[in-house]
C-alpha cells in the first residue's frame, strides 16, 4: 500500500509516520516545509520525503495524489492562540487550502482520510459525544475561537457530501486531545502559544506561575499519541472496508481530566526528579480570566467525553494508556527533547 502524508512533520504526522514504518509494510511519502520531527523516518527505506509548500505546490501534491491508495491531509491550524488571533489565516489554511486536496482525491478516485477534530462538538451539551448523534453546537460569530471548529465542520460536510454525489471514499477521525512527545515547542510555549501540558511544563521550568484560564476547571480526555495512530493504522487498513464513509472520535473517555488536575500531576512528575523537585515545590497556580489570556475571542467548553463504542465496534480498537502514564510519558520526552 502507498500512502501520501501532507503535513508529514507536525504531531501527528511525524508519530504516524514512525508508526506505519515500523508496523507495516507500507511506502509512506510524505509532505512538509519542514522536517525537524521526521528525524527517525529519514533514511529508511519505504520513507521519502518531498519539503515543500502545501499552498503552491499543487503539481507535485496531484501527481503524488494520483499514485496513492489513501491520501492524509494532516497540514492544519489546531492551537486555539494561534486560530484565536489568526481567524482568516486558520480559515484559509483549515478549509480552503485543505479543500483543493480533496477534490484532487474525488477527481481521481482516491481515499481521503481526514482529520476532523473534537472541536466540531463546540458546547453541545451531550455527556457523551456521539459521532453520528451528538448536535453541533457554536459560539457566536464574535468568538474568534469557533473559526477552527467551523473550517473543520464545513470540511467535514463536503467531504460527505462529495462521498454522497461523486462516491468519493473517505473516513473522518476526530482526535480528543493527543498528547506526546512533540506536542508543541518550547518557543510557542514562551510566548504563551502552546497547548496546555507543554505550557505548564515550560511555565513550571522557568518560574511562571501556572496561569489556569478560568480556574483550569474546564475537563477533557487526554489520550496518548501512540494509541491515536494505532487506530489511525486501523482506518488506514480500512479491513473488509469497515471504515468506509465512517467518523470515528479517538480519544480516551477514561483519561478525562481538569486542566487544574492535569497541572497537579506534571507537578507531581516534576517533584520525582531530584533536578526539578525545588522548582515543582515552589510553582502557584493562579485563576486567570480567559479575556485576559486568550483574548476577547475565546470561549471555552466545560466537558468533551468521547464516545469510543463505533472505534470498538468496526476496528476493534481500544485506547491502552492510563493518564498518569500518559502525562508522566509526555513530561518525560518533552525533557528530553529539550536537553533537560
Amino acid at each position: 500500500m502507498k500512502i501520501l502524508i501532507l503535513g508529514a512533520n507536525g504531531f501527528i504526522g511525524s508519530h504516524l509516520c514512525e508508526h506505519l514504518l515500523d508496523r507495516t509494510d507500507w511506502e509512506i511519502t510524505a509532505f512538509d516545509i519542514k522536517d525537524f520531527n521526521l528525524g527517525k523516518c529519514l533514511g529508511r527505506e519505504r520513507f521519502s520525503l518531498r519539503k515543500g509548500d502545501f499552498y503552491t505546490d499543487d503539481e507535485w501534491i496531484e501527481g503524488e495524489v494520483m499514485k496513492s491508495d489513501a491520501v492524509l491531509p494532516l497540514v492544519g491550524i489546531a492551537k486555539p492562540a494561534f486560530y484565536i488571533t489568526n481567524p482568516v489565516m486558520t480559515f484559509h489554511l483549515d478549509f480552503e487550502a485543505n479543500l483543493k486536496i480533496v477534490r484532487m482525491c474525488v477527481k481521481h478516485g482516491r481515499r481521503v482520510i481526514f482529520p476532523s477534530t473534537s472541536e466540531v462538538y463546540g458546547m453541545s451539551t451531550d455527556t457523551e459525544l456521539k459521532e453520528d448523534e451528538s448536535p453541533i453546537i457554536l459560539g457566536p460569530v464574535c468568538k474568534s475561537r469557533w473559526i477552527y471548529s467551523c473550517s473543520k465542520q464545513m470540511m467535514d460536510r463536503v467531504i460527505a457530501a462529495y462521498g454522497q454525489e461523486e462516491g468519493l471514499r473517505y473516513t473522518l477521525f476526530r482526535p480528543f486531545n493527543w498528547i506526546g512527545p512533540r506536542l508543541d515547542t518550547f518557543e510557542d510555549a514562551k510566548e504563551r502559544k502552546a497547548r496546555s501540558i507543554t505550557q505548564i511544563l515550560y511555565d513550571i521550568l522557568n518560574g511562571r506561575d501556572i496561569s489556569l484560564v478560568g480556574g483550569g476547571r474546564q475537563r477533557r480526555s487526554f489520550t496518548w499519541i501512540g494509541d491515536g495512530v494505532r487506530c489511525l493504522e486501523a482506518i488506514i487498513r480500512n479491513e473488509n472496508r469497515c471504515a468506509e464513509s465512517e467518523i470515528f472520535n479517538i480519544g480516551n473517555p477514561a483519561n478525562n481530566a481538569s486542566i487544574k488536575e492535569l497541572a497537579l500531576m506534571i507537578i507531581r512528575v516534576l517533584k520525582s526528579h531530584p533536578k526539578y523537585t525545588e522548582m515543582a515545590e515552589k510553582t502557584r497556580l493562579i485563576e486567570i480570566d480567559s479575556r485576559d489570556y486568550y483574548g476577547a475571542g475565546y470561549e471555552d467548553v466545560l466537558d468533551r467525553v468521547p464516545s469510543v463504542a463505533k472505534a470498538r465496534r468496526l476496528l476493534g480498537w481500544e485506547p491502552e494508556m492510563p493518564l498518569e502514564e500518559t502525562v508522566r510519558k509526555t513530561v518525560e520526552a518533552t525533557l528530553q527533547e529539550n536537553g533537560l
